[in-house]
């Protein structure tokens, strides 16, 4: 991917999930200057329902550090059996499937030391639906994006679920407010840089269901997740 592009534009081509993360703090502007911008993210007819729960130090905010660590090692041991990472590939360290295992097993190992933990939560106007995380999620983006622009990085998860129940009493959430997402946060141990994804041609259909857009093409140098598509199927 080119790096000839406007800022905001190379910023969301470049901005990885992080998840070794270095215990170094947060300063508090730069903290509060992510936050102002995920709360320029829109929201269902301008509700505005999203609230992050910050935890960085303190008693009430390491106890919950500790619960969520358990839950994350709960979720990657399920996740390393379910989708292949306990074995072939994800074995060799110089694979990118090692690569993404070695950095999953360093954030459940070391997650006591995130410095910053985001719990963006969602306070709820009507009965819980499928479809409630579209007023969270682009804040949780836009989290990252300035996470990105200020030299740090995150990666949102939702592996609270399995002890949300015990982090709702300690923390006091209210019923009618539902943990939307998980963001630890911090200065990465790696570097952001362009993203892997499936070729533009997979993903965009014209008009009808995979149809493929011949207008929608791959800038020159992008990096691909699956098998770049053939100039033959273009």
């Amino acid at each position: 991917m080119t790096t000839e592009l406007p800022e905001l534009l190379h910023g969301l081509a470049t901005t990885r999930a992080i998840r070794r993360i270095a215990p170094d703090p947060i300063p508090d502007h730069d903290l509060a200057t992510m936050l102002w911008h995920a709360t320029r993210a829109p929201s269902g007819t301008n509700r505005q329902p999203t609230r992050f729960l910050i935890l960085r130090d303190g008693p009430d905010a390491e106890s919950a550090k500790a619960v969520l660590a358990r839950g994350f090692r709960e979720g990657w041991n399920a996740k390393s059996s379910d989708a292949g990472y306990a074995s072939g590939s994800a074995l060799d360290p110089a694979s990118r499937k090692g690569r993404q295992r070695a950095a999953m097993q360093h954030l459940v190992e070391h997650f006591e030391e995130v410095p910053v933990v985001v719990l963006a939560c969602i306070v709820r106007y009507r009965k819980p639906n499928p479809t409630e995380g579209a007023s969270v999620y682009p804040a949780c983006q836009n989290l990252l994006l300035a996470a990105r622009a200020l030299g740090f990085g995150g990666v949102i998860t939702g592996w609270h679920a399995p002890v949300e129940d015990e982090l709702r009493e300690l923390l006091g959430i209210p019923d009618g407010v539902g943990i939307s997402a998980t963001i630890p946060l911090g200065r990465p141990l790696g570097n952001h840089g362009p993203v892997r994804r499936l070729p533009l041609r997979d993903v965009v259909f014209d008009g009808r269901w995979e149809v493929h857009a011949d207008w929608a093409v791959d800038p020159p140098g992008t990096r691909f997740a699956g098998p770049p598509p053939s100039e033959a199927a273009r």
